[in-house]
C-alpha cells in the first residue's frame, strides 16, 4: 500500500500548533475531578453515538438517543434496528475507553471486537468478520479493494499505524488511518462507525478527547473522504482538526471556565470595534484560520481570536 505524503501549508501548521497548545492546557488541569469527568465523558459518549449513527442514516434525535441509552425507553415510530444501533455504538465507545492507554498499539482483535459491538443485535452473521466478497459504496468515487486483499491491507494499516507513522502529528496519523480504513472497507457493513471509533482511540491514547464528526457536516465529511481518495487530504485534515478543537474546548471549559470567552459570531460582529462581518468571520472559522468551534449550525469564537487574526494580518502587510 502506498502511503500519502502530507505537505501542510502554514495555516494547517498553525491550526495543529493551536491544538497542541490546548492539549497542553488540558494536561495541566489533570488529574480531573472524577465526578465531573464521568459526567462529561458520558455526555460526549451519547453525543458521539448520536452523530456517528446519524451520519449513517439513523433517525433518532439526540434527545431520543439519550432516552434510549439512559432510560431504556423505546421511542414510538422508530425502528428496532435504530434502537439497537444506539445501544451497540454506546457499548463500543465504552470498550474503546476501556483499552486506551498511552502506549496502546492497535490490534486485529480490537478492530474485530469493536466492529462486533457495532453490529451486535443487528447483523450477527457479519459482526466482527472481515468481508469475503466485493462491495460498492453509493456516492463514493472509488471501488473498495478485492476481498482477497482485505486481510493483508488491514495488517499493513496496523503496522503503519503502530510503527511507521510515529513521526506524524497524532491528528494527521489518526486522519490517514481513518481514511485508509474506510478505503479498505474491511466489512460488509458498519465501516464508517468502526472507523470513527478507532481513529478516536488513536487520538485518545495521545491525551486528546474524542473528536466527534457532526451530523450537520455529513456532506462535507463525505466530500472530504472522496478528495482523500484522490490524494488530497486537506479537507479531511481540516474537518478532523475542527472536531478535535471543539472537544478540547468543551473539556477545558468544563474544568477551567475557559469557554466563557466564546460567543456566537453573530454576537461578536455586533460590537463596534469588530471590522468584519458575520459571513467573513464564519468563512475564517470554517477554514480553521481563527480559533472557533461549531455547535449545530452556529460558529463560536472569541475576541482574542479575532485580535490575533488582525495582528497577524497587519504583520503580513
Amino acid at each position: 500500500m502506498k502511503w500519502p505524503v502530507i505537505n501542510l501549508d502554514e495555516q494547517s501548521k498553525a491550526l495543529l500548533n493551536r491544538l497542541d497548545e490546548k492539549l497542553s492546557v488540558l494536561k495541566k488541569l489533570r488529574p480531573l475531578p472524577v465526578s465531573a469527568l464521568k459526567r462529561i465523558t458520558n455526555e460526549l459518549s451519547i453525543e458521539w453515538t448520536y452523530n456517528s449513527n446519524s451520519i449513517e442514516g439513523n433517525t433518532l434525535t439526540l434527545q431520543e438517543t439519550k432516552m434510549v441509552l439512559q432510560d431504556g425507553i423505546t421511542v414510538r415510530g422508530k425502528s428496532l434496528r435504530e434502537h439497537f444501533e444506539a445501544v451497540n455504538h454506546f457499548e463500543a465507545v465504552q470498550f474503546i475507553e476501556s483499552i486506551v492507554h498511552p502506549h496502546y498499539l492497535i490490534t486485529e482483535y480490537d478492530i474485530l471486537h469493536t466492529h462486533s459491538l457495532v453490529l451486535d443485535k443487528i447483523e450477527k452473521d457479519y459482526a466482527g468478520r472481515f468481508r469475503n466478497a466485493g462491495v460498492r459504496i453509493t456516492g463514493a468515487n472509488f471501488t473498495p479493494p478485492n476481498a482477497l486483499k482485505v486481510y493483508e491491507l488491514m495488517h499493513e494499516l496496523m503496522k503503519w499505524t503502530n510503527n511507521a507513522a510515529n513521526d506524524l502529528h497524532p491528528v494527521i496519523r489518526a486522519t490517514i488511518f481513518h481514511h485508509r480504513f474506510v478505503w479498505i472497507h474491511p466489512f460488509f457493513d458498519g465501516n464508517g462507525r468502526t472507523a470513527r471509533l478507532l481513529y478516536n482511540l488513536l487520538l485518545m491514547k495521545e491525551g486528546f478527547p474524542p473528536a466527534i464528526i457532526l451530523r450537520n457536516d455529513r456532506k462535507k465529511y463525505y466530500n472530504a473522504l472522496n478528495q482523500a481518495n484522490e490524494g488530497d487530504y486537506n479537507k479531511l485534515i481540516l474537518l478532523i482538526c475542527q472536531a478535535v478543537e471543539r472537544s478540547l474546548n468543551i473539556y477545558i471549559s468544563t474544568f477551567d471556565n475557559y469557554a466563557d470567552e466564546y460567543r456566537s459570531i453573530s454576537d461578536i460582529v455586533a460590537e463596534e470595534h469588530i471590522p468584519y462581518g458575520q459571513e467573513y468571520l464564519s468563512l475564517l472559522a470554517r477554514r480553521g484560520v481563527i480559533d472557533a468551534y461549531k455547535e449545530g449550525r452556529v460558529w463560536y469564537t472569541t475576541n482574542e481570536a479575532i485580535k490575533t487574526y488582525m495582528s497577524n494580518r497587519k504583520r503580513k502587510h
